[in-house]
């Protein structure tokens, strides 16, 4: 046995558990390992069995600058629908990669982040980590199909109001596996065999 590898190892062991209880240094830690699993996750695209029909609805919500909004979900358009929070080390891992995605699709998919904190938190999260993802808060219950206790949960909703993608915990929405589905969903492609 190399005992001087056993010793580092340990002393690295309670320098990482420091690390993760002191408030400082907990947060980016947390981020750090969750950009990992960006790195190696992809959110599946739900079989057909388990994809659940939303009655079509709108949603009440209030912009960033207090403008009250309603956005049709199931209506005839592709929704992407991210229910986060600034200080959830999972949502700010993904984040970059929903910002990839919004920056090409942005145009055709209603992007939603959803957030219970207050505007101005919100705003200078976008504003420091230079994201321009279209934030809300909800002035409504989201529906039962919706609701979810955990952040980040994600969903692609189709034009018919069908959640083709559910996603708890950080991923990489920015990937071509949902660049795919989405180019499907808008048309511009024909689905494969597969």
């Amino acid at each position: 046995m190399d005992y001087k590898k056993i010793k580092i190892g340990n002393v690295l062991f309670w320098v990482f558990i420091v690390l993760m209880i002191v408030p400082q240094t907990r947060s980016p830690i947390m981020v750090a390992i969750n950009k990992v699993r960006v790195l190696v996750f992809s959110p599946a695209v739900l079989g057909r069995e388990k994809q659940d029909q939303l009655e079509p609805f709108t949603y009440k919500l209030t912009s960033l600058d207090g403008t009250y909004i309603e956005k049709e979900i199931g209506k005839g358009n592709i929704t992407f629908i991210s229910y986060w929070a600034t200080w959830c080390p999972p949502c700010i891992a993904e984040m970059p990669s929903i910002q990839s995605l919004y920056e090409d699709y942005g145009d055709k998919v209603d992007f939603l982040l959803i957030s219970n904190e207050d505007p101005e938190v919100i705003s200078g999260f976008l504003e420091k980590k230079q994201f321009d993802i279209p934030a809300y808060v909800a002035r409504m219950n989201a529906p039962y199909d919706l609701f979810e206790r955990t952040i980040p949960t994600n969903y692609i909703i189709d034009k018919e109001g069908k959640i083709v993608v559910k996603e708890k915990g950080a991923s990489d929405w920015n990937s071509q596996k949902i660049r795919g589905l989405l180019d499907v969903l808008l048309g511009t492609t024909v689905p494969s065999s597969e």
